[in-house]
């Protein structure tokens, strides 16, 4: 995925392309080609100039590409360290409150604000997530109901039916499904 974002930051897509053929290596070799894939993800985007233009995953207002894709990227490595760590065992590396609250702020705002979110209610919900060592503006107030994608905003809009909080790494790893969620 990275040579995938790589690509349209490097070459201005503008339209969606496919992912690609995964390489058939292993070991040694395997871990090899996924350094250099984030090696050139990482020189892309310094390279990229501030006003680029290509397509994006989602559309979020005030983002632009560019800082579309260092953030999608951002999340995608350390949803993936995660999984990694998991796998062999052991203490995970820590995530910075800052950087789960953002995550959290894009699964929330951009892959749940899209059409295709499949996340409804019977009868109109509202969640509250809350970060509890991210700040003050790490909370979000998540409307469900049967009709259309869940719309999230950044603050304690009205009353909540449910409320998930906890440590801003916790939700992001359940947010996420790596997790269990905090309690």
């Amino acid at each position: 995925v990275h040579r995938w974002a790589a690509g349209f930051v490097a070459e201005g897509h503008t339209e969606p392309r496919p992912i690609g053929e995964e390489p058939d290596l292993a070991g040694a070799e395997l871990v090899a080609w996924y350094r250099a894939s984030h090696r050139l993800l990482v020189d892309t985007l310094s390279a990229a100039p501030a006003d680029l233009e290509c397509w994006t995953v989602l559309a979020l207002p005030g983002l632009s590409p560019l800082e579309f894709w260092t953030r999608r990227q951002a999340h995608e490595t350390t949803v993936h360290r995660y999984d990694a760590e998991a796998a062999r065992g052991g203490a995970p590396s820590p995530i910075a409150a800052d950087l789960a609250a953002d995550g959290i702020d894009e699964l929330l705002r951009g892959f749940h604000g899209r059409s295709r979110s499949r996340v409804r209610t019977t009868e109109p919900r509202a969640l509250r997530v809350r970060a509890t060592d991210a700040g003050p503006d790490a909370i979000w107030t998540v409307r469900l109901g049967p009709d259309g994608p869940p719309v999230t905003s950044r603050q304690a809009d009205g009353e909540a039916d449910a409320e998930l909080f906890g440590p801003a790494d916790q939700l992001y790893l359940a947010l996420w499904n790596r997790a269990p969620v905090p309690g």
